[in-house]
């Protein structure tokens, strides 16, 4: 059964590169340009989040949305990785609870094995 990959980012040109990189992975993707999603995990039931920091036109920024889901029982051990060009990415992490980082402008194969080492640790 493929793995279902949830990416929040508000980039469409991004959303599309990632959504046409993991779908040729082999992936069941989910895209969401606002935080809206991140409320409907049970229905979506993602293996992991790519969530960028970033987020116009959304209730709530990437290190907020982090910062909920893994403070709910429910949504603590799901997997996310923020996606930004913020600088200080692993204090950002560290403050949100994010199980790791990818920076901006992301490198094609270090993009695929963080999400593969982050996905088959569950």
């Amino acid at each position: 059964m493929a793995k279902r990959l949830l990416i929040i980012e508000d980039d469409p040109d991004i959303l599309e590169i990632l959504n046409l990189i993991f779908h040729h992975e082999g992936y069941v993707v989910i895209l969401s340009v606002t935080d809206e999603a991140s409320y409907h995990l049970p229905e979506i039931m993602p293996d992991l989040i790519l969530l960028d920091i970033r987020l116009q036109n959304s209730g709530q920024n990437g290190i907020a949305i982090c910062t909920r889901l893994k403070s709910q029982p429910a949504t603590k051990d799901l997997p996310v990785l923020l996606l930004s060009a913020e600088k200080g990415l692993a204090e950002l992490c560290r403050s949100c609870g994010a199980d790791g980082w990818i920076s901006k402008p992301f490198d094609i194969t270090r993009l695929t094995h963080t999400v593969q080492h982050f996905i088959h640790r569950i």
